[in-house]
């Protein structure tokens, strides 16, 4: 029997066994805080030609697309290493083409240079790996070999929509970077990028929250309890569909939204509160 409840350690229960494990151990990490302050969007062609004509913009949200990340040893600080992150957002814009109008929708896209230096230790050892071929009887086969260069992974949630304004190209090479094929497709394609001084474009505003880590594998020594048993059984799931909903918990608070100290316990409200 399994000397664990739910994940977590029986009351008065010792480990088993000490086992040594592969995994990932965070190193080193930060969190941050950036106010990205007028980036310059891409649009395709057709939206573009609206852009040009509408008299004021407005940003309904804005979504990453996705980070490409490099990692590159510090050469004068041992055991460090650059990250070089490039975020891509795309953003969903209404267009005003004169006042008291229904507006046009487009969508566009913008990125962001960011650069961060962690500590990730040091290590020059070449690491080999097989793996099954499918295609030859299950037999092993050799992959391409690969170094314990520390891994860098970005969390970031959707960016903060601050505000958004219509202007004028002040320089062509003005927070551009080449917008990767996949990127733009996210849109439907080819986005413009060859404007030139003077030429209208939208600027926006986003506040970005993230958090980086670098990470490397390494072997440690974990104490282990037994296997993992599951105690919970699966539920049937071939419900018909009203009986699945009769199981939805009624939403009360969406009826009766809940005070401020409900939510935050702050204990402001008092129970001889008439109110």
């Amino acid at each position: 029997m399994a000397d664990t409840v739910n994940g977590c350690a029986a009351d008065g229960a010792s480990f088993k066994e000490a086992v040594c494990v592969d995994a990932g151990r965070v190193y080193d990490s930060c969190c941050d805080r950036d106010c990205l302050e007028d980036l310059r969007c891409c649009f395709l062609p057709e939206a573009q030609a609206l852009v040009n004509q509408a008299q004021s913009v407005r940003l309904n949200s804005a979504e990453v697309l996705t980070v490409y990340i490099d990692v590159e040893p510090v050469n004068f600080n041992k055991g460090f290493y650059s990250c070089d992150l490039t975020f891509f957002f795309l953003l969903d814009f209404d267009l005003f083409m004169a006042p008291h109008t229904c507006p046009q929708h487009v969508k566009g896209i913008t990125s962001y240079n960011k650069r961060v230096i962690l500590f990730g230790s040091d290590g020059n050892v070449k690491v080999f790996t097989s793996r099954v071929n499918d295609d030859d009887c299950g037999c092993e086969k050799p992959v391409r070999r690969t170094t314990n260069m520390p891994k860098c992974v970005v969390q970031a949630v959707d960016p903060v929509p601050l505000s958004a304004r219509k202007g004028q190209i002040r320089d062509c090479y003005d927070n551009i970077h080449c917008i990767p094929k996949s990127v733009a497709e996210c849109i439907g394609g080819n986005v413009v990028t060859d404007l030139q001084n003077g030429d209208p474009t939208v600027y926006v505003t986003l506040g970005l929250f993230t958090i980086v880590q670098l990470i490397r594998n390494v072997q440690m020594l974990i104490p282990v309890y037994d296997f993992c048993i599951p105690e919970k059984q699966c539920e049937d799931t071939s419900d018909q569909p009203c009986d699945t909903f009769r199981k939805i918990k009624f939403p009360t608070d969406d009826f009766f939204p809940p005070r401020p100290c409900d939510i935050s316990g702050c204990g402001c409200c008092h129970s001889d509160d008439k109110s």
